[in-house]
């Protein structure tokens, strides 16, 4: 009886081991507006989802230098936007905590949707 509970358990616990890769999850979209959508709001929203496609097309690993080397890739790309006064990248998370110049701060995450920051719709001229 014993060995058939530890037969039975062991797949179980092996099975409930968490998986350490946290970006799919955090580029994951499901659930949220689409970012087309989203980028029809305002040309502040339109800006946020090219710095998020921007950050997500600079995917390239999950290790720390990787993830340095996206952040700042977007960080960069975030900064010839008109209306972006300031970016904090954060490697840890993947993200970017952007300010607009209408005082608007905005958490910006992955976007891996296949198109190209500068083809989103109603982004203005860059710097």
């Amino acid at each position: 009886m014993r060995r058939f509970v530890c037969v039975v358990m062991l797949p179980l616990l092996v099975g409930a081991c968490p998986s350490y890769d946290r970006y799919g999850r955090v580029a994951e979209q499901d659930g949220l507006i689409p970012a087309d959508q989203f980028a029809r709001y305002g040309t502040e929203q339109a800006q946020a989802v090219a710095i998020g496609r921007a950050l997500g097309a600079a995917y390239t690993g999950a290790d720390l230098e990787a993830r340095g080397l996206q952040v700042s890739q977007a960080s960069e790309y975030a900064q010839t936007l008109p209306d972006v006064v300031a970016v904090v990248a954060d490697t840890q998370a993947t993200l970017l905590t952007v300010t607009f110049r209408s005082g608007w701060r905005k958490a910006i995450l992955p976007i891996n949707d296949g198109v190209a920051a500068d083809q989103t719709q109603g982004l203005p001229a860059r710097r």
